[in-house]
C-alpha cells in the first residue's frame, strides 16, 4: 500500500515535466512527420496527402544532395578533429592539474564554446578573408599564395569545419576532464611500477576507461555537426548579408524551402531524413563502442 502511494506521488510529481517534454519535444516531431506526407504550401488552402512523394523528390533534388553531402562532411570532419584533440588536451591539462595555470588553460579552451556564435563567426570570417585576413598574411611568410578561402566550395567547407571544431573543443575537453578526475589513481601507479610510460598508460588505461565519455562526446558532436547552420550562413554570406552558396547545408536548405519557396511539407521531409540519419548514426556509435568494450 505504501509503495503504491509513493509510486502515485512520484508519477504526479513528474507529470508536469513529462507534459512539458511531450509538448516541446514529442509533439513537434509528430507534427513534422505529419507535414512530410502532405503537399503543405503556406499560400494554398488545399494541403493534400501525397504519401512518400516528398521523399522520392528529395533524392532527385540536386540542391538537397549537395546540402546533405556538405553537412555530412562537416559533421564527420568536426568529429574526427574534436575527439582525439580534446582527449589529448584533457590529458595534458589533467597532468598539469597542480599547476597554477591549470585553471587558465581550462578557461581559455572553454571560452570558445560560450562565446556568442555570430560574433565568433564574423571574427573567423575576417581571419579567412582573401585580402585582409591574417591567415593569408601568415601563409605568405612561408611563400604560400593567397587563397580565396570563403569563395572556393571545397575550402569554404574546410573553414566551416575549423570554426565548428574550435567551438566544440572546449565542451569536449571539459567533459573529458571530468572523466579523467574519476579514474582511479592506483591504476596509473601500478602501471608506473610495471615500467609503463606516460603515453603507454594513456593508451592502455585512459582511452579504454574513458569509452563512455567518448561515446557521449561523439554523439553530441555528431548531432551538433548535422545541425550546423549559423556557421555556414555567416561565413559564406556576402557583404550585404545574403547567404552564399559556397556552403549549402541541410538546415539552410530546409529554411529556404519553408520560408522562401513556401514548401513546408517538402522541408518537413528533409527534417525527417535528418532525424533518421542522426538516429541511425547514434545507434551505430552505441553498438560500435559496446562491441569494442566487450572485446577489451
Amino acid at each position: 500500500m505504501l509503495r503504491r502511494k509513493r509510486w502515485r506521488f512520484a508519477m504526479l510529481a513528474i507529470l508536469p515535466t513529462l507534459a512539458i517534454f511531450a509538448w516541446v519535444r514529442i509533439y513537434p516531431i509528430a507534427e513534422t512527420l505529419r507535414l512530410s506526407v502532405h503537399k503543405w504550401d503556406i499560400l494554398s488552402k488545399n494541403k493534400p496527402f501525397i504519401g512518400l512523394a516528398n521523399f522520392r523528390e528529395l533524392f532527385s533534388d540536386r540542391l538537397f544532395i549537395e546540402a546533405l553531402t556538405n553537412t555530412a562532411i562537416i559533421a564527420f570532419g568536426v568529429l574526427l578533429i574534436t575527439i582525439p584533440l580534446s582527449l589529448v588536451l584533457a590529458a595534458l591539462i589533467h597532468h598539469r592539474a597542480r599547476s597554477r595555470l591549470a585553471g587558465f588553460y581550462e578557461t581559455a579552451i572553454f571560452i570558445p564554446h560560450v562565446v556568442s556564435l555570430v560574433p565568433a563567426a564574423m571574427a573567423w570570417k575576417w581571419i579567412f578573408d582573401a585580402k585582409l585576413g591574417p591567415l593569408n598574411n601568415l601563409l605568405g611568410w612561408f611563400g604560400v599564395a593567397p587563397k580565396a578561402w570563403l569563395f572556393d566550395p571545397v575550402l569554404a567547407v574546410v573553414c566551416v569545419i575549423v570554426l565548428c571544431s574550435w567551438q566544440a573543443l572546449g565542451y569536449a575537453v571539459l567533459i573529458y576532464l571530468v572523466g579523467f578526475k574519476s579514474l582511479p589513481v592506483s591504476l596509473y601507479e601500478a602501471a608506473k611500477l610495471d615500467g609503463a610510460t606516460g603515453p603507454q598508460s594513456f593508451r592502455l588505461i585512459s582511452v579504454p576507461m574513458l569509452k563512455p565519455i567518448t561515446l557521449y562526446v561523439s554523439v553530441v558532436t555528431l548531432v551538433s555537426g548535422f545541425n550546423v547552420y549559423a556557421q555556414a550562413f555567416v561565413l559564406a554570406s556576402d557583404a550585404q548579408g545574403a547567404p552564399g552558396r559556397q556552403v549549402r547545408v541541410l538546415v539552410l536548405d530546409m529554411l529556404e524551402n519553408s520560408f522562401r519557396n513556401y514548401r513546408v511539407g517538402y522541408a518537413a521531409s528533409e527534417a525527417v531524413v535528418l532525424l533518421l540519419i542522426v538516429l541511425l548514426l547514434t545507434l551505430m556509435q552505441f553498438s560500435f563502442l559496446r562491441e569494442k568494450g566487450g572485446r577489451t
